[in-house]
Protein backbone atom coordinates (compact mmCIF):
# COMPACT_ATOMS: atom_id res chain seq x y z
CA UNK A 1 0.00 0.00 0.00
CA UNK A 2 1.10 3.51 -0.88
CA UNK A 3 2.26 5.46 2.26
CA UNK A 4 -0.50 8.13 2.35
CA UNK A 5 2.14 10.83 3.20
CA UNK A 6 3.96 10.20 -0.11
CA UNK A 7 3.50 12.98 -2.86
CA UNK A 8 2.05 11.54 -6.20
CA UNK A 9 5.12 12.68 -8.31
CA UNK A 10 4.27 12.56 -11.90
CA UNK A 11 6.80 10.74 -14.46
CA UNK A 12 6.81 13.21 -16.84
CA UNK A 13 5.76 16.90 -16.04
CA UNK A 14 2.06 16.60 -16.94
CA UNK A 15 -0.83 19.06 -16.35
CA UNK A 16 -3.69 18.35 -14.34
CA UNK A 17 -7.72 18.63 -16.37
CA UNK A 18 -9.40 21.75 -15.29
CA UNK A 19 -12.66 22.23 -15.32
CA UNK A 20 -14.24 23.32 -18.46
CA UNK A 21 -14.60 27.21 -18.99
CA UNK A 22 -18.06 28.11 -18.67
CA UNK A 23 -19.92 29.85 -21.68
CA UNK A 24 -18.76 33.68 -21.58
CA UNK A 25 -15.21 31.99 -20.76
CA UNK A 26 -15.09 30.13 -24.10
CA UNK A 27 -16.80 32.49 -26.20
CA UNK A 28 -13.58 34.88 -25.08
CA UNK A 29 -11.07 32.45 -25.43
CA UNK A 30 -12.69 31.55 -28.94
CA UNK A 31 -13.08 35.30 -30.19
CA UNK A 32 -9.16 35.81 -29.08
CA UNK A 33 -7.31 33.09 -30.54
CA UNK A 34 -8.67 33.66 -34.26
CA UNK A 35 -7.75 37.37 -32.87
CA UNK A 36 -4.52 37.09 -32.62
CA UNK A 37 -3.30 34.03 -35.45
CA UNK A 38 -4.63 37.49 -37.49
CA UNK A 39 -2.75 39.54 -35.84
CA UNK A 40 0.53 37.73 -36.52
CA UNK A 41 -0.50 37.57 -39.76
CA UNK A 42 -1.22 41.03 -40.55
CA UNK A 43 1.72 42.20 -39.20
CA UNK A 44 4.14 39.60 -41.27
CA UNK A 45 2.02 41.06 -44.45
CA UNK A 46 2.46 44.79 -43.06
CA UNK A 47 6.42 44.59 -42.83
CA UNK A 48 6.37 42.18 -46.12
CA UNK A 49 4.46 44.48 -48.62
CA UNK A 50 6.13 47.69 -47.45
CA UNK A 51 8.29 49.90 -49.39
CA UNK A 52 11.55 48.90 -48.94
CA UNK A 53 13.40 50.39 -46.11
CA UNK A 54 16.17 53.09 -45.37
CA UNK A 55 19.25 51.96 -45.04
CA UNK A 56 21.05 52.34 -41.50
CA UNK A 57 24.04 54.62 -41.93
CA UNK A 58 26.85 54.16 -39.04
CA UNK A 59 28.90 57.24 -37.68
CA UNK A 60 31.72 56.54 -40.20
CA UNK A 61 29.19 56.59 -43.09
CA UNK A 62 29.29 53.18 -44.12
CA UNK A 63 25.76 52.20 -45.23
CA UNK A 64 23.76 48.69 -44.54
CA UNK A 65 21.03 47.79 -46.58
CA UNK A 66 17.74 45.72 -45.24
CA UNK A 67 17.43 43.23 -48.37
CA UNK A 68 14.26 41.81 -49.51
CA UNK A 69 15.42 38.79 -46.80
CA UNK A 70 15.93 40.88 -44.02
CA UNK A 71 13.05 42.50 -44.22
CA UNK A 72 11.04 39.09 -44.57
CA UNK A 73 13.07 37.82 -41.91
CA UNK A 74 12.11 40.95 -39.40
CA UNK A 75 8.24 40.38 -40.97
CA UNK A 76 8.45 36.44 -40.04
CA UNK A 77 9.94 37.34 -36.67
CA UNK A 78 6.95 39.39 -35.81
CA UNK A 79 4.27 36.53 -36.83
CA UNK A 80 6.43 33.91 -34.85
CA UNK A 81 6.43 36.40 -31.46
CA UNK A 82 2.69 37.41 -31.80
CA UNK A 83 2.13 33.69 -31.54
CA UNK A 84 4.48 32.11 -29.42
CA UNK A 85 3.61 34.94 -26.93
CA UNK A 86 0.02 34.45 -27.02
CA UNK A 87 0.03 30.37 -27.91
CA UNK A 88 -2.87 30.66 -29.93
CA UNK A 89 -1.69 27.39 -31.88
CA UNK A 90 1.09 25.12 -29.96
CA UNK A 91 4.64 26.87 -29.61
CA UNK A 92 6.35 23.63 -31.64
CA UNK A 93 3.81 24.74 -34.56
CA UNK A 94 4.72 28.05 -34.58
CA UNK A 95 8.46 27.10 -34.88
CA UNK A 96 7.82 24.86 -37.55
CA UNK A 97 5.88 27.56 -39.74
CA UNK A 98 9.41 29.41 -39.20
CA UNK A 99 11.02 26.90 -41.31
CA UNK A 100 8.18 26.64 -43.49
CA UNK A 101 8.05 30.12 -44.68
CA UNK A 102 11.79 31.01 -44.57
CA UNK A 103 11.79 27.68 -47.62
CA UNK A 104 8.55 28.86 -49.62
CA UNK A 105 9.07 32.32 -49.55
CA UNK A 106 13.08 32.05 -50.28
CA UNK A 107 14.14 33.79 -47.50
CA UNK A 108 16.60 31.01 -46.99
CA UNK A 109 17.19 27.84 -48.59
CA UNK A 110 14.96 25.17 -47.22
CA UNK A 111 18.12 22.81 -46.48
CA UNK A 112 19.74 25.91 -44.53
CA UNK A 113 16.07 26.74 -42.66
CA UNK A 114 15.65 23.38 -41.79
CA UNK A 115 19.14 23.04 -40.28
CA UNK A 116 19.00 25.02 -37.79
CA UNK A 117 16.47 22.74 -35.91
CA UNK A 118 19.32 20.04 -35.61
CA UNK A 119 21.26 22.43 -34.54
CA UNK A 120 23.93 21.24 -31.78
CA UNK A 121 22.66 23.46 -29.05
CA UNK A 122 18.95 21.99 -29.87
CA UNK A 123 20.64 18.64 -29.27
CA UNK A 124 21.91 20.07 -26.00
CA UNK A 125 18.74 21.02 -24.58
CA UNK A 126 16.99 17.65 -25.96
CA UNK A 127 19.91 16.28 -23.81
CA UNK A 128 19.46 18.71 -20.89
CA UNK A 129 16.09 17.26 -20.60
CA UNK A 130 17.29 13.99 -21.02
CA UNK A 131 18.66 14.33 -17.52
CA UNK A 132 15.52 15.67 -15.77
CA UNK A 133 13.66 12.82 -17.09
CA UNK A 134 16.89 10.42 -15.35
CA UNK A 135 16.70 12.05 -12.56
CA UNK A 136 12.64 11.84 -11.73
CA UNK A 137 12.91 8.08 -12.93
CA UNK A 138 14.98 7.13 -10.85
CA UNK A 139 13.36 9.15 -8.05
CA UNK A 140 17.10 11.06 -7.05
CA UNK A 141 15.40 14.05 -7.21
CA UNK A 142 12.95 13.41 -4.77
CA UNK A 143 16.10 12.50 -2.22
CA UNK A 144 17.33 15.55 -3.17
CA UNK A 145 14.10 17.68 -2.47
CA UNK A 146 13.12 15.91 0.91
CA UNK A 147 16.55 16.41 2.07
CA UNK A 148 16.32 20.14 0.95
CA UNK A 149 12.97 20.95 2.45
CA UNK A 150 14.05 19.32 5.71
CA UNK A 151 16.97 21.92 6.00
CA UNK A 152 14.69 25.41 4.64
CA UNK A 153 12.07 24.37 6.63
CA UNK A 154 8.02 25.21 5.99
CA UNK A 155 7.75 28.92 4.67
CA UNK A 156 7.26 28.66 1.27
CA UNK A 157 9.58 32.38 1.40
CA UNK A 158 12.60 30.02 2.23
CA UNK A 159 11.70 27.65 -0.50
CA UNK A 160 12.05 29.97 -2.70
CA UNK A 161 14.92 31.40 -1.49
CA UNK A 162 16.61 27.77 -1.26
CA UNK A 163 15.48 27.12 -4.72
CA UNK A 164 16.68 30.07 -6.07
CA UNK A 165 19.77 30.14 -3.87
CA UNK A 166 21.18 26.68 -5.42
CA UNK A 167 20.21 27.46 -8.41
CA UNK A 168 21.86 30.31 -8.98
CA UNK A 169 25.06 28.88 -6.92
CA UNK A 170 25.32 26.14 -9.54
CA UNK A 171 25.14 28.63 -12.45
CA UNK A 172 28.80 29.15 -10.68
CA UNK A 173 30.25 26.01 -11.73
CA UNK A 174 28.20 24.68 -14.61
CA UNK A 175 26.39 25.85 -17.74
CA UNK A 176 22.87 27.60 -17.45
CA UNK A 177 20.74 25.35 -19.51
CA UNK A 178 22.46 22.28 -17.79
CA UNK A 179 21.50 23.70 -14.23
CA UNK A 180 18.08 24.30 -15.39
CA UNK A 181 17.98 21.02 -16.22
CA UNK A 182 19.36 19.45 -13.25
CA UNK A 183 17.17 21.58 -10.94
CA UNK A 184 14.11 21.60 -12.84
CA UNK A 185 12.58 17.63 -11.74
CA UNK A 186 13.84 19.10 -8.27
CA UNK A 187 11.58 21.61 -8.26
CA UNK A 188 9.48 19.75 -9.56
CA UNK A 189 9.48 16.79 -6.44
CA UNK A 190 9.03 19.51 -4.23
CA UNK A 191 6.21 21.23 -5.99
CA UNK A 192 4.50 17.91 -5.63
CA UNK A 193 4.50 18.46 -1.91
CA UNK A 194 2.62 21.77 -1.90
CA UNK A 195 -0.02 20.83 -4.53
CA UNK A 196 -0.39 17.17 -5.42
CA UNK A 197 -2.54 16.91 -7.87
CA UNK A 198 0.11 18.67 -10.71
CA UNK A 199 -2.57 21.78 -10.78
CA UNK A 200 -1.17 25.07 -11.48
CA UNK A 201 -0.55 27.92 -8.36
CA UNK A 202 1.14 30.77 -7.92
CA UNK A 203 3.86 28.75 -5.74
CA UNK A 204 4.46 26.99 -8.80
CA UNK A 205 4.17 29.78 -11.47
CA UNK A 206 6.62 31.73 -9.13
CA UNK A 207 9.10 28.74 -8.58
CA UNK A 208 9.60 27.85 -12.36
CA UNK A 209 9.27 31.41 -13.78
CA UNK A 210 11.86 32.16 -10.88
CA UNK A 211 14.13 29.35 -12.02
CA UNK A 212 14.20 30.29 -15.40
CA UNK A 213 15.12 34.38 -14.06
CA UNK A 214 17.23 33.11 -11.27
CA UNK A 215 19.42 31.05 -13.63
CA UNK A 216 20.16 33.40 -16.19
CA UNK A 217 21.19 36.12 -12.97
CA UNK A 218 24.05 33.55 -11.51
CA UNK A 219 24.75 32.63 -15.31
CA UNK A 220 27.04 36.57 -15.48
CA UNK A 221 28.97 35.92 -12.82
CA UNK A 222 31.61 33.36 -14.21
CA UNK A 223 33.07 31.93 -17.72
CA UNK A 224 31.68 28.63 -16.56
CA UNK A 225 27.49 30.00 -16.85
CA UNK A 226 27.58 30.54 -20.29
CA UNK A 227 29.34 30.67 -23.46
CA UNK A 228 28.40 34.70 -24.26
CA UNK A 229 31.12 35.33 -21.95
CA UNK A 230 33.77 33.96 -23.64
CA UNK A 231 32.36 35.63 -26.73
CA UNK A 232 32.27 38.46 -25.69
CA UNK A 233 35.90 38.42 -24.70
CA UNK A 234 37.42 37.51 -27.72
CA UNK A 235 35.65 40.43 -29.61
CA UNK A 236 36.76 42.75 -26.98
CA UNK A 237 40.52 41.51 -27.18
CA UNK A 238 40.28 42.09 -30.85
CA UNK A 239 39.02 45.08 -31.22
CA UNK A 240 40.40 47.03 -28.11
CA UNK A 241 43.67 44.76 -27.52
CA UNK A 242 42.72 44.84 -24.02
CA UNK A 243 41.87 41.39 -21.95
CA UNK A 244 40.19 40.55 -19.59
CA UNK A 245 40.52 37.73 -16.85
CA UNK A 246 38.41 35.24 -15.69
CA UNK A 247 38.82 36.50 -12.15
CA UNK A 248 38.37 40.07 -13.20
CA UNK A 249 34.72 39.41 -14.84
CA UNK A 250 34.03 37.20 -11.78
CA UNK A 251 34.79 40.46 -9.89
CA UNK A 252 32.60 42.62 -11.95
CA UNK A 253 29.73 40.73 -11.99
CA UNK A 254 29.43 38.70 -8.54
CA UNK A 255 27.77 41.83 -7.05
CA UNK A 256 25.41 42.04 -10.38
CA UNK A 257 24.44 38.05 -10.23
CA UNK A 258 24.29 38.40 -6.77
CA UNK A 259 22.27 41.53 -6.46
CA UNK A 260 19.64 40.51 -8.89
CA UNK A 261 18.85 36.77 -7.28
CA UNK A 262 18.10 38.42 -4.01
CA UNK A 263 15.78 41.31 -6.15
CA UNK A 264 14.43 38.69 -8.58
CA UNK A 265 13.96 36.29 -4.97
CA UNK A 266 11.94 39.52 -3.98
CA UNK A 267 10.01 40.11 -6.60
CA UNK A 268 8.88 36.56 -7.32
CA UNK A 269 7.28 36.74 -3.86
CA UNK A 270 5.19 39.52 -4.87
CA UNK A 271 4.31 38.79 -7.90
CA UNK A 272 3.73 35.39 -7.37
CA UNK A 273 2.75 35.42 -3.64
CA UNK A 274 2.29 31.86 -2.67
CA UNK A 275 -1.58 30.50 -1.46
CA UNK A 276 0.12 29.66 1.58
CA UNK A 277 2.92 31.72 3.62
CA UNK A 278 3.56 28.31 5.60
CA UNK A 279 3.04 23.89 4.91
CA UNK A 280 2.62 23.15 8.40
CA UNK A 281 4.42 19.47 9.18
CA UNK A 282 6.25 20.09 6.49
CA UNK A 283 9.58 19.31 7.58
CA UNK A 284 8.77 16.72 9.24
CA UNK A 285 7.09 14.70 6.63
CA UNK A 286 9.59 15.54 4.30
CA UNK A 287 12.25 13.57 7.07
CA UNK A 288 9.52 10.51 7.03
CA UNK A 289 9.58 10.49 2.78
CA UNK A 290 13.40 10.68 2.90
CA UNK A 291 13.36 7.94 5.41
CA UNK A 292 11.21 5.84 2.98
CA UNK A 293 13.19 6.17 0.14
CA UNK A 294 15.75 3.78 1.26
CA UNK A 295 18.89 3.01 0.76
CA UNK A 296 20.09 4.64 -2.52
CA UNK A 297 19.78 2.65 -5.73
CA UNK A 298 21.60 1.38 -8.36
CA UNK A 299 20.04 2.98 -11.27
CA UNK A 300 20.46 6.51 -8.54
CA UNK A 301 24.13 5.99 -8.33
CA UNK A 302 24.88 5.37 -12.32
CA UNK A 303 22.71 8.47 -12.71
CA UNK A 304 24.45 10.79 -10.71
CA UNK A 305 28.25 9.46 -11.34
CA UNK A 306 27.38 9.68 -15.31
CA UNK A 307 26.07 13.35 -14.88
CA UNK A 308 28.95 14.19 -12.71
CA UNK A 309 31.56 13.24 -15.16
CA UNK A 310 29.43 15.27 -17.90
CA UNK A 311 28.95 18.48 -15.54
CA UNK A 312 33.21 17.47 -14.76
CA UNK A 313 33.86 17.38 -18.69
CA UNK A 314 31.31 20.91 -19.33
CA UNK A 315 33.50 22.64 -16.48
CA UNK A 316 36.76 21.83 -17.62
CA UNK A 317 36.58 22.82 -21.03
CA UNK A 318 37.71 26.81 -20.18
CA UNK A 319 40.51 25.68 -18.70
CA UNK A 320 42.09 22.20 -20.09
CA UNK A 321 42.63 22.99 -24.08
CA UNK A 322 42.12 19.34 -25.02
CA UNK A 323 38.75 19.38 -23.33
CA UNK A 324 37.81 22.16 -24.94
CA UNK A 325 38.20 21.03 -28.08
CA UNK A 326 35.06 18.69 -27.16
CA UNK A 327 32.08 19.68 -28.29
CA UNK A 328 29.71 20.33 -25.41
CA UNK A 329 26.27 18.95 -27.05
CA UNK A 330 28.02 15.86 -28.20
CA UNK A 331 28.94 15.59 -24.18
CA UNK A 332 25.73 16.17 -23.11
CA UNK A 333 24.40 13.27 -25.50
CA UNK A 334 26.90 10.91 -24.36
CA UNK A 335 25.09 10.57 -21.10
CA UNK A 336 22.26 10.19 -23.36
CA UNK A 337 23.36 7.20 -24.79
CA UNK A 338 25.00 6.13 -21.37
CA UNK A 339 21.76 5.91 -20.24
CA UNK A 340 20.10 3.38 -22.67
CA UNK A 341 23.60 1.11 -22.53
CA UNK A 342 22.99 0.71 -19.01
CA UNK A 343 19.52 0.32 -18.94
CA UNK A 344 18.91 3.43 -16.38
CA UNK A 345 16.12 4.13 -19.15
CA UNK A 346 13.95 2.39 -22.01
CA UNK A 347 12.45 3.62 -25.28
CA UNK A 348 8.99 3.79 -23.59
CA UNK A 349 10.81 7.05 -21.44
CA UNK A 350 12.52 8.29 -24.32
CA UNK A 351 8.70 8.61 -25.94
CA UNK A 352 8.13 10.73 -23.07
CA UNK A 353 10.33 13.67 -24.49
CA UNK A 354 8.73 17.04 -24.45
CA UNK A 355 9.09 17.44 -28.13
CA UNK A 356 7.26 20.66 -28.22
CA UNK A 357 9.98 22.30 -26.33
CA UNK A 358 12.78 20.33 -28.13
CA UNK A 359 10.83 22.19 -31.72
CA UNK A 360 10.27 25.55 -29.73
CA UNK A 361 14.10 25.76 -30.01
CA UNK A 362 14.86 24.58 -33.30
CA UNK A 363 12.24 27.09 -34.02
CA UNK A 364 14.57 29.98 -32.22
CA UNK A 365 17.63 28.94 -33.68
CA UNK A 366 16.35 28.85 -36.79
CA UNK A 367 14.79 32.76 -36.59
CA UNK A 368 18.04 33.84 -34.80
CA UNK A 369 20.22 33.02 -37.41
CA UNK A 370 17.41 34.08 -40.47
CA UNK A 371 17.83 37.81 -38.44
CA UNK A 372 21.60 37.24 -38.16
CA UNK A 373 22.31 35.95 -42.47
CA UNK A 374 20.07 38.05 -44.17
CA UNK A 375 21.72 41.19 -42.13
CA UNK A 376 18.77 41.91 -40.10
CA UNK A 377 20.30 42.04 -37.03
CA UNK A 378 23.23 44.42 -37.91
CA UNK A 379 20.67 47.03 -39.90
CA UNK A 380 18.53 47.02 -36.47
CA UNK A 381 21.70 47.33 -34.18
CA UNK A 382 23.04 50.40 -36.40
CA UNK A 383 20.04 51.88 -36.73
CA UNK A 384 19.35 51.51 -32.61
CA UNK A 385 23.06 52.30 -31.86
CA UNK A 386 22.95 55.89 -33.89
CA UNK A 387 20.51 57.32 -32.17
CA UNK A 388 22.80 58.35 -29.55
CA UNK A 389 25.52 60.13 -30.69
CA UNK A 390 24.84 62.76 -28.64
CA UNK A 391 23.01 61.53 -25.67
CA UNK A 392 24.86 61.35 -22.48
CA UNK A 393 27.56 59.03 -21.91
CA UNK A 394 24.92 57.51 -19.34
CA UNK A 395 21.99 57.13 -21.56
CA UNK A 396 24.51 55.90 -24.27
CA UNK A 397 25.70 52.85 -22.12
CA UNK A 398 21.94 52.16 -21.01
CA UNK A 399 20.66 52.03 -24.47
CA UNK A 400 23.39 50.02 -25.78
CA UNK A 401 22.68 47.63 -22.92
CA UNK A 402 18.93 47.76 -23.34
CA UNK A 403 19.25 47.16 -27.14
CA UNK A 404 21.24 44.23 -26.51
CA UNK A 405 18.13 42.71 -23.80
CA UNK A 406 15.87 42.97 -26.77
CA UNK A 407 17.87 41.63 -29.08
CA UNK A 408 18.72 38.37 -26.38
CA UNK A 409 15.41 37.45 -26.14
CA UNK A 410 14.97 37.40 -30.05
CA UNK A 411 17.94 35.51 -31.10
CA UNK A 412 20.85 33.52 -29.84
CA UNK A 413 22.48 35.75 -26.65
CA UNK A 414 25.68 35.07 -28.25
CA UNK A 415 24.90 36.07 -31.93
CA UNK A 416 23.41 39.46 -29.82
CA UNK A 417 26.94 39.90 -28.42
CA UNK A 418 28.16 39.44 -31.91
CA UNK A 419 26.47 41.39 -33.56
CA UNK A 420 26.08 44.50 -30.97
CA UNK A 421 29.27 44.35 -29.45
CA UNK A 422 31.81 45.46 -32.26
CA UNK A 423 29.36 48.59 -33.27
CA UNK A 424 29.10 49.45 -29.86
CA UNK A 425 32.75 49.32 -29.29
CA UNK A 426 33.40 51.75 -32.00
CA UNK A 427 30.88 53.83 -31.06
CA UNK A 428 32.18 54.48 -27.74
CA UNK A 429 35.18 56.34 -28.69
CA UNK A 430 32.52 59.06 -30.41
CA UNK A 431 31.08 60.10 -26.75
CA UNK A 432 34.45 59.39 -24.72
CA UNK A 433 33.06 56.16 -22.89
CA UNK A 434 35.31 53.30 -21.36
CA UNK A 435 35.35 49.86 -23.47
CA UNK A 436 34.97 47.83 -19.94
CA UNK A 437 31.75 49.29 -19.28
CA UNK A 438 30.33 48.42 -22.48
CA UNK A 439 31.49 45.40 -22.44
CA UNK A 440 29.74 44.22 -19.31
CA UNK A 441 26.44 46.22 -19.39
CA UNK A 442 26.07 43.98 -22.52
CA UNK A 443 27.10 41.05 -20.69
CA UNK A 444 24.74 41.70 -17.74
CA UNK A 445 21.58 42.29 -20.09
CA UNK A 446 22.47 39.43 -22.87
CA UNK A 447 22.45 36.72 -19.36
CA UNK A 448 18.79 37.76 -18.62
CA UNK A 449 15.78 37.47 -21.38
CA UNK A 450 13.02 37.38 -19.24
CA UNK A 451 10.81 38.13 -21.77
CA UNK A 452 9.99 35.59 -24.21
CA UNK A 453 10.81 31.39 -23.89
CA UNK A 454 12.90 31.68 -27.24
CA UNK A 455 15.33 33.86 -25.04
CA UNK A 456 17.52 31.08 -23.19
CA UNK A 457 17.28 27.28 -22.63
CA UNK A 458 16.27 27.70 -18.91
CA UNK A 459 13.16 29.98 -19.97
CA UNK A 460 11.51 26.82 -22.28
CA UNK A 461 12.85 24.08 -19.71
CA UNK A 462 10.75 25.83 -17.38
CA UNK A 463 8.17 25.98 -19.39
CA UNK A 464 7.61 22.54 -19.76
CA UNK A 465 6.07 22.43 -15.86
CA UNK A 466 2.79 23.76 -17.84
CA UNK A 467 2.74 25.91 -14.26
CA UNK A 468 2.57 29.10 -17.05
CA UNK A 469 1.53 30.12 -20.10
CA UNK A 470 4.31 32.34 -22.38
CA UNK A 471 1.86 35.01 -22.15
CA UNK A 472 2.24 34.98 -18.28
CA UNK A 473 6.07 34.72 -18.58
CA UNK A 474 6.19 37.16 -20.89
CA UNK A 475 3.61 39.72 -18.36
CA UNK A 476 6.28 39.02 -15.12
CA UNK A 477 9.52 39.42 -17.31
CA UNK A 478 8.32 43.41 -18.26
CA UNK A 479 9.20 44.32 -14.76
CA UNK A 480 12.11 41.81 -14.34
CA UNK A 481 13.38 43.26 -16.80
CA UNK A 482 12.75 46.85 -16.22
CA UNK A 483 14.43 46.17 -12.45
CA UNK A 484 17.46 44.76 -14.09
CA UNK A 485 17.72 47.67 -16.78
CA UNK A 486 17.14 50.05 -13.09
CA UNK A 487 19.74 47.42 -11.06
CA UNK A 488 22.46 47.75 -14.04
CA UNK A 489 22.27 51.49 -14.36
CA UNK A 490 23.20 51.87 -10.61
CA UNK A 491 25.81 50.11 -10.65
CA UNK A 492 27.42 52.34 -13.99
CA UNK A 493 26.12 55.05 -12.33
CA UNK A 494 27.72 54.37 -9.14
CA UNK A 495 29.18 51.38 -8.12
CA UNK A 496 31.69 50.26 -10.96
CA UNK A 497 33.45 53.43 -10.77
CA UNK A 498 33.81 52.72 -6.98
CA UNK A 499 35.06 49.23 -7.40
CA UNK A 500 37.57 50.58 -10.08
CA UNK A 501 35.55 50.23 -13.38
CA UNK A 502 36.78 52.66 -16.01
CA UNK A 503 33.62 54.45 -17.53
CA UNK A 504 34.96 57.63 -19.36
CA UNK A 505 37.89 57.71 -21.17
CA UNK A 506 40.16 60.34 -19.72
Amino acid sequence: MRDPDAPAVPRYPTSAPIASPGPIQRKRLEWKRPFFILLGLALFLAVWLSPPWSPAVDLEGKQFLLSREGKLSLALFLLAATWWVTEVIPIGITAITIGVLQALLAIRPARVAFTDFMDPSVWFIFGSLTIGMVFTKTGFTRRLAYKMLSVVGERTSMIYLGCFAMTAALTLVMAHTAVAATVYPLFLAIYALYQEDGRPTKFGKGLFVGMAFVAGAGSIITLLGAARGAVAIGFFKEITGKSISFFELTYYMFPVGLAMTVLLWAFIMLWYRPERSKIPGLRDRAKRLYAGLGPITRNEIIAVVIVVVVIATLSLRSFIPAVGALDKSAVLLTATVLFFLLKVVTLDDLEGTPWNIVLLFGGAMSIGFCLWQTGAAEWLAVTWLTLFPDAPWFLFILGIAFFVLVMTNLIMNVAAIAIVLPVALKMSEYVHVAPEVIIFSCLVTAGMPFLLLVGAAPNAIAYNSKMFTPREFFTAGVPASLLLMGVLGLFVWAIWPMMGMPVLLQ
